[in-house]
């Protein structure tokens, strides 16, 4: 199975649960919007796909691998066929944008003379072929998100996450950023796109799973 969550909950301390009894099945290849109001349990979706929590209750399945049987050595090898864009960016203040990049790459054992070919090749096809030496802070919100989104992809992932990633950024922005996730999934990579900006379902006809106080509340479908 390439990702199942089965009667997945999760609960941080004693608190409400934030997902309850989460069921679904998605497969490769596609390109699926998460939606929902804010606080309805999205980011923490995302994140135990991304292996950061483990369910309270059920079972996350991803490459056919039963995560709550893994032990935690086991899930940086897992985590380097995912990447992750988070809202904020989180780019390294100190690190130009050419090694904001190819930090996942090194952090992989890449060797030096591989690395800087790849990468700017990569910042060329986001549109960044001119700011390899540029800080994040010289760096305009679109620009920053390019950036991380250059970082996600650059270890070549099966699975893109993406948590708001329009969120901070102009409508000019982020029509280009789509642009950018749209021509990822067509070359292969799955995506779940998380984000509360129902204009953004409504303009792309992709499947769509949908949250609501930490239930899904509808199965995945096609927009149009």
């Amino acid at each position: 199975m390439f990702l199942s969550f089965e009667n997945v909950s999760l609960r941080y301390g004693t608190g409400r649960p934030v997902l309850s009894d989460i069921n679904l099945a998605l497969m490769p290849g596609l390109f699926y919007f998460l939606t929902g109001p804010s606080g309805a349990g999205k980011s923490s979706l995302l994140r135990l796909i991304y292996q950061i929590e483990r369910p309270t209750e059920g079972r996350v399945v991803l490459f056919d691998k039963d995560t709550s049987r893994m032990a935690r050595r086991s899930f940086p090898a897992l985590r380097r066929r995912l990447g992750i864009v988070f809202q904020d960016f989180r780019l390294i203040p100190h690190l130009t944008a050419l090694e904001n990049v190819a930090l996942p790459l090194y952090l992989a054992g890449a060797k030096p003379s591989q690395v800087k070919s790849h990468v700017t090749e990569l910042l060329d096809w986001v549109g960044l072929e001119g700011r390899l030496a540029a800080l994040p802070c010289e760096l305009s919100g679109g620009e920053q998100q390019r950036i991380a989104i250059a970082r996600a992809i650059v270890n070549k992932p099966r699975l893109l996450l993406a948590d708001e990633p329009t969120g901070n950024v102009d409508d000019e922005s982020a029509k280009k950023l789509m642009h950018l996730f749209m021509e990822l999934n067509k070359m292969g990579t799955t995506i779940i796109f998380a984000t509360h900006q129902q204009s953004l379902v409504r303009r792309y006809a992709q499947t769509v799973l949908r949250l609501k106080k930490g239930r899904l509340v509808m199965p995945h479908e096609r927009g149009g």
